[in-house]
């Protein structure tokens, strides 16, 4: 078998597309890096599939450097998702396919080709977005909180006492954590390396998480109302912060005043907002048949225009001034739209996104869609998920214990599963090849998140930095959850929302981990849209190189003791590498291969020379 450093190479970073943004017409010059140890080639052509009908165009050499040619051909973007992957011709007489899962002797699918979009590209940010994501109730309070009356539904707890995991406590346990306590800590936030604050929701409703909103017109007062919102959006600002928020397009709370109206009132304005299973307007369609939690009917014009469409909009609103959000995330987007004959889901995200755009085209939208992300997610709309199938799921499987009593992201399995390091590289293959690449280094890196227990829990011994220098370093939005870089741990989404241990010196350790891992992201152009080349993956590690015009950053991330022996030209430059991050040793053999070496579980970063690539 072929060592992966020694395998034609193309992605969609610049290095390799002359644009991400094409229009409809458009011609994209497209390149592929071909090692001069795979074999002499005799051809390269790009096969596209403009109204399902294939169409080759000739590739030529622009160049040569490091061990490798590099082969460009025109490719005319001829549909709003146009599709292409490259067939070599070798000298030998071999045909051979790459696409965006690989190098491949069989005939491929156009599902897995490489992906040109010409919808509106999301703002150049997004490669460099480090994430914080903050369960308001639980990150810290204010002052302000003590003179605010509660609710009927609250049980009031103190900071200090355990998060109650049953009912009715598991969803109405209040400590009072506030958005004025958000503003308080921001120096935290901006030290420890965060580029944007993800809030989940802010909405009133009748839980500690407020995703069964009862109105989508005010900030809940018991988080400080609208002007608590305002304050931390402008302190955030000032800081070069930006903040993102929350909102439910799948379903609201039983509280919600539209739902209010139109149960049990079939003339209602409303009542079309909704999927009813009775003609008296008492029985309806709820999110995975939770009561509290009716779903949204999106055949409903009026609900579009009140939720989705334009400037007066609930999306449009709170991305105006005073609030000045910075973007969304979406709930349950994989079900938003969606219920029986009814799919809707390109529609509303469309209408969500061109609203934003219309209001300010600089801001993000992301999304969930906790599996298989791929079919909605084509860069018509969304920017990037919150999923767990190509990076959360697999970096668990590798470096966490089994734990049997850890809730492995709803799936129906004993325990963790264990995989080794070549089912990881498998498994994120396959979960990110239908996505083009622009929204690919939109995906959320996450370790865990509220709804997940803490990676900490069941993390194998020294393994946290290594599952944090891989979200660090992986194309997409490296992710914390906040409580993370205190330590936190939790076997389940509800036990992970412990209130924040401000002030407890033991976590003094995880914050300069977390601290130096995302100044390692922010600080190095190729981990922010760079290229990603696999060079090596073995039961007990993977290697790999991000590449940019600027730079290089060569990755190990190990669970164990290893040597690693690389081929020669697998990467630039490593004779004048510079060590990043972590401990490691690197060295160059007589024979020109190259040795790394680690003597435990390790994450290491060397930083390398920019590869020789063509600028014509």
């Amino acid at each position: 078998m072929t060592a992966a450093a020694l395998l034609p190479h193309h992605d969609g970073s610049p290095l390799h597309v002359s644009t991400a943004a094409p229009k409809l017409g458009e011609e994209v010059r497209v390149r592929l890096r071909v090692p001069h140890a795979w074999g002499e080639v005799a051809s390269v052509r790009t096969r596209s599939n403009p109204d399902r009908e294939p169409r080759y165009t000739e590739a030529r050499i622009v160049g040569a450097g490091d061990g490798h040619d590099w082969w460009e051909a025109p490719v005319l973007v001829e549909n709003p998702e146009h599709g292409y992957r490259f067939l070599i011709n070798r000298a030998d007489g071999r045909a051979v396919w790459v696409n965006a899962t690989g190098v491949h002797e069989l005939e491929t699918l156009d599902s897995e080709d490489f992906l040109l979009v010409t919808h509106p590209a999301p703002p150049e940010r997004l490669a460099s977005t480090v994430l914080y994501q903050v369960f308001p109730d639980r990150f810290a309070r204010s002052s302000r909180a003590d003179s605010r009356p509660l609710p009927g539904w609250a049980i009031p707890a103190d900071w200090s006492d355990p998060v109650d995991l049953l009912q009715p406590g598991r969803s109405q346990q209040l400590y009072g954590g506030d958005l004025d306590g958000i503003v308080e800590r921001l120096d935290h936030i901006e030290q420890l390396g965060a580029t944007t604050i993800y809030l989940t929701p802010f909405f009133p409703g009748r839980s500690n998480h407020r995703y069964d909103a009862s109105s989508f017109g005010s900030v809940d007062p018991l988080l400080g109302g609208d002007d608590a919102l305002i304050r931390l959006v402008e302190a955030a600002h000032e800081r070069g912060l930006t903040v993102i928020g929350d909102l439910t397009a799948n379903h609201c709370g039983i509280g919600h005043e539209w739902f209010q109206s139109a149960y049990g009132d079939p003339r209602a304005p409303e009542s079309d907002f909704f999927y009813w299973l009775n003609d008296e307007h008492t029985e309806y369609v709820s999110w995975l048949g939770v009561p509290s939690l009716p779903k949204f009917n999106w055949n409903s014009a009026e609900l579009r225009r009140r939720f989705i469409e334009g400037p007066d909009s609930v999306v449009g609103r709170w991305l105006q001034p005073p609030y000045s959000l910075d973007g969304w995330r979406i709930d349950v987007a994989n079900m938003t739209g969606r219920y029986r004959n009814d799919d809707l889901n390109a529609e509303v995200r469309q209408a969500i996104r061109r609203t934003m755009i219309e209001i300010n085209p600089d801001t993000i939208l992301l999304a969930e869609s906790t599996n298989d992300a791929t079919g909605d997610f084509r860069g018509d709309a969304w920017h990037g998920a919150m999923t767990y199938a190509n990076f959360t799921r697999p970096v668990w499987s590798w470096l966490s214990e089994r734990g049997e009593a850890v809730n492995f992201f709803g799936l129906p399995v004993a325990g963790i599963p264990q995989h080794g390091g070549r089912e990881v590289l498998a498994a994120h293959t396959r979960f990110t090849a239908g996505f083009p690449w622009r929204t690919r280094v939109g995906m959320m890196n996450a370790l865990d998140t509220h709804d997940t227990p803490r990676f900490a829990t069941s993390a194998r011994p020294g393994a946290v930095p290594v599952a944090l220098g891989l979200s660090a370093t992986l194309p997409g939005i490296p992710t914390v959850f906040a409580g993370d870089e205190f330590g936190l741990t939790g076997v389940d989404g509800e036990a992970s929302r412990t209130p924040l241990p401000w002030g407890d010196p033991a976590a003094e350790g995880a914050m300069t981990l977390y601290r130096d891992m995302l100044r390692l992201r922010r600080d190095h152009p190729a981990l922010n849209g760079g290229g990603m080349r696999w060079l090596h993956a073995d039961e007990d590690v993977l290697v790999f190189v991000r590449e940019s015009r600027e730079q290089s950053v060569l990755v190990l991330a190990a669970r164990e003791p290893v040597t690693v022996t690389l081929p020669q030209h697998a990467v630039a430059g490593a004779q004048s590498a510079r060590l990043l991050s972590g401990q490691g040793s690197l060295a160059v053999t007589d024979a020109g291969e190259l040795e790394l070496a680690v003597e435990g579980p390790a994450f290491v970063a060397w930083e390398l020379p920019a590869p020789s690539v063509p600028t014509a």
